[in-house]
């Protein structure tokens, strides 16, 4: 290792996790390359949800002001009966969880994140982002390692990022090809100007329950747009966030829903669907001086809506475990596994068990629920201080 210049990072994949490692790690004091797949960073129009502990992460990276200002923050979560909408639990957001949490919880679309992300790299390292450079392996070679290009360069660096996603060719390469277990279901989403609805939806992220499938929708750029995620029970196995889907079979998915959800997927025209996978927690996220990050290593159903957060806090801790000139990178790498490996399965099975929970559609779940959001309101924020105090 050279202590005549700075460490350098690559990364593998420009996405939220990609670009949060490559500008974790450059105000760290790394030289950094992110290397994406797509001719232009950017992604299909969808919304995330950033609880407490994602905004610390953007808050840690110096973005989180400028996200704040793009983003939506609710009032409340609250969650409706998917077939009268009469609700059954809510859990105040907005300033009851910057005063319990430490921070607030957004509602962001995913390209301004994004963006934001990739300004603040482009401007802490100017020319750090390359898109058109799609990543299939690596190798550890003495004192370094190298990301291998679909291209046939080699990036040599002292450490490689996988943060290559769902797919990663990184993950692959370290721990051999895995099949991952299909859960039954199927994911829709869209996004609708909210001028195209004649009444304008709560100020809430609202979760739409019933039997065998739920909907998640929510406010974007200051109520401008609606989002729309959707999740039934379908086996149809194809795992791509860019498949076109159906209209007529979204709407006959929610048939005899809430009028106010119905009045949502009508306006929607063209709306995307994947296959949910589900994958048991890697033995490992590193080999040598290449490590894994965000999807690359704990892909979540999006049931807790943690996917960005966990892929942000997982920047900021690694940058944290490395600083700027770590004596031994390897070793760094395996203390980050043991840091983040029982948060990050945690959330894993919680996503799944929220699944479970939504898709229940009985007398005693619904009473039950009303009842505790009568008696102590404040049962349900407890559910949540490990994830978002965390």
């Amino acid at each position: 290792m050279s202590y005549g210049r700075k460490l350098r990072a690559v990364v593998a994949g420009g996405g939220v996790g990609g670009l949060a490692a490559g500008l974790a790690l450059a105000r760290a004091g790394w030289e950094v390359r992110v290397f994406e797949r797509a001719s232009a960073i950017g992604e299909i129009g969808a919304g995330l949800q950033l609880g407490p502990n994602g905004w610390r992460a953007l808050d840690a990276l110096g973005v989180a002001e400028r996200v704040e200002v793009e983003a939506f923050e609710p009032e409340a979560i609250e969650m409706r009966r998917g077939a009268s909408g009469r609700v059954m639990a809510r859990v105040p957001l907005g300033a009851a969880a910057r005063r319990r949490w430490g921070g607030p919880y957004l509602q962001v679309h995913r390209a301004d994140l994004i963006a934001a992300l990739h300004d603040a790299l482009e401007a802490a390292a100017p020319g750090a982002v390359i898109p058109g450079a799609a990543a299939v392996g690596y190798e550890n070679a003495g004192a370094g390692a190298a990301l291998h290009l679909v291209d046939g360069r080699e990036e040599e660096a002292d450490l490689v990022v996988g943060a290559d996603g769902l797919r990663s060719a990184l993950r692959s390469a370290m721990l051999g090809p895995e099949a991952p277990r299909f859960t039954g279901h199927v994911a829709w989403r869209a996004t609708v100007p909210a001028a195209r609805l004649e009444t304008v939806p709560a100020a809430a992220a609202t979760v739409w329950a019933g039997r065998g499938r739920h909907a998640v929708t929510y406010p974007l750029r200051g109520g401008a747009l609606v989002n729309f995620v959707g999740l039934v029970q379908e086996d149809w196995r194809r795992e791509s966030w860019t498949e076109p889907g159906d209209p007529a079979a979204l709407r006959a998915a929610y048939a005899g829903w809430a009028p106010e959800l119905a009045a949502i997927i009508d306006a929607i025209d063209a709306p995307w669907r994947w296959a949910l996978f589900d994958r048991a927690p890697l033995p490992r996220w590193s080999d040598g001086r290449v490590v894994l990050l965000g999807d690359a290593c704990h892909p979540m159903l999006p049931s807790l809506a943690q996917g960005a957060a966990q892929a942000l806090e997982d920047a900021a801790a690694l940058a944290g475990r490395l600083g700027a000139r770590p004596d031994d990178i390897p070793a760094a790498l395996r203390a980050h596994f043991k840091e983040r490996i029982a948060r990050v399965s945690r959330v894993q099975r919680e996503a799944r068990a929220n699944l479970v929970r939504f898709h229940r559609d009985d007398p005693v779940t619904r009473f039950g629920a009303r009842l505790v959001h009568r008696l102590a309101p404040s049962w349900f924020q407890s559910r949540l201080d490990w994830l978002y105090a965390g």
